[in-house]
């Protein structure tokens, strides 16, 4: 069987890139490249799209086309796996429609959502984190159990009622949920809350949800 292809989006944020990218290398039985903004949401055009079984996103980016819109959710209802982290829980504030493909968002400003606003998500870094395996078998998180992890905390994001929870946690300034999954057409999507810097990187356990996160949507086992 060929190695799985990844491509991973990042650009918008800073992240400390030899350890991101030994945290890649390390992942057995795939192989992966990275597209940076501003130019990476070409690659959803269908062309572009047939180079890679996985679509990873690490990047914090507002600025997509409609053409770019139409292309990426085509390329979801289709069946390609996707996989956000972190801080690509703040993508694309101004598109419903992502909202509804991820299963949750980090909010970077007070929002108007109906009649409501919703405030702010807030951040601390440098976190030690506890985290409860609420569906340990589940594809994505088998062979973990409950474990710490020293990350950044994000409180006050939004996780949509049909998304499957993987993870909690009941640290007082997160939000409850930390991983779930989500389907947008025939597409798997993941969603890991975690995942700042090298103590996440370099966390075994974290290792293990994000390598599994991408079989599961690649429907590998």
């Amino acid at each position: 069987m060929l190695p799985l292809a990844l491509l991973v989006i990042t650009g918008g944020h800073d992240f400390e890139r030899p350890q991101f990218t030994a945290l890649f290398d390390s992942f057995e039985g795939m192989t992966w490249r990275e597209a940076q903004h501003p130019n990476a949401n070409d690659s959803y055009a269908p062309e572009a799209a047939r180079s890679y079984d996985v679509l990873v996103l690490y990047d914090l980016n507002q600025q997509i086309t409609e053409e770019q819109q139409a292309a990426l959710l085509a390329m979801l209802r289709s069946g390609k796996g996707l996989v956000v982290l972190h801080h690509a829980l703040a993508d694309y504030q101004a598109w419903d429609d992502w909202l509804q493909v991820v299963g949750g968002r980090f909010y970077l400003a007070p929002t108007r959502r109906g009649a409501e606003t919703v405030p702010a998500s807030t951040w601390r870094h440098g976190v030690d984190i506890p985290v409860r395996v609420v569906d340990p078998k589940h594809p994505v998180t088998r062979g973990l159990s409950d474990f710490t992890i020293h990350d950044e905390v994000y409180g006050g994001y939004e996780v949509l009622p049909r998304a499957h929870p993987l993870l909690t946690t009941d640290h007082p300034e997160s939000s409850p949920t930390l991983a779930w999954t989500n389907w947008y057409g025939n597409s798997r999507v993941v969603t890991i809350q975690l995942g700042h810097d090298h103590f996440a990187y370099e966390n075994p356990n974290y290792r293990r949800l994000v390598s599994q996160a991408i079989r599961w949507v690649a429907r590998r086992p």
